[in-house]
């Protein structure tokens, strides 16, 4: 009986994707594009201040006041390259070339002595280890359909 009724879950689940999905598809594509590169486009503007560049001097960084707005450089045009859609699987590769010093230096939870400040550190990481697979994914499949990649196609 199960399978019966899961079965036709499923073909009622393929209707209406196939119905409405098709239109709604590039709408949450575009959508996703844009929060998911809202942290960079936030966060990079700051690497430009002298703030971060004291924080990175802090945490050891090598040449802070080079590598902090070099790394906002690239957060900026990896971001605005998926938001456009501007050749989005070379911005997603700028982005991961962002996160993976930057979440290794900037977020090394497993050196900090206190437990507080070490939790802190280990959601960071996470979170910047989640905004790296969505990197690798953009670098894989691309902007999707509203996108200038998809008009130059």
């Amino acid at each position: 009986m199960s399978s019966i009724s899961h079965t036709g879950f499923a073909e009622a689940s393929e209707r209406v994707t196939s119905e409405t999905g098709s239109a709604v598809r590039p709408l949450i594509i575009a959508a996703g594009r844009l929060f998911y590169v809202a942290i960079f486009l936030m966060s990079g503007l700051t690497h430009f201040t002298a703030k971060p560049i004291a924080y990175a001097a802090a945490a050891g960084v090598p040449f802070p006041s080079l590598a902090v707005p070099a790394s906002g450089v690239l957060a900026l045009a990896g971001a605005l390259s998926i938001l456009l859609g501007y050749r989005a699987r070379i911005g997603a590769w700028l982005l991961v070339l962002f996160l993976v010093p930057v979440t290794l230096m900037m977020h090394n939870f497993w050196a900090v002595k206190d437990p507080m400040m070490a939790q802190i550190q280990m959601a960071m990481f996470m979170k910047n280890v989640s905004m790296l697979g969505g990197a690798l994914l953009i670098s894989q499949f691309g902007a999707g359909p509203w996108s200038l990649d998809a008009r130059r196609n």
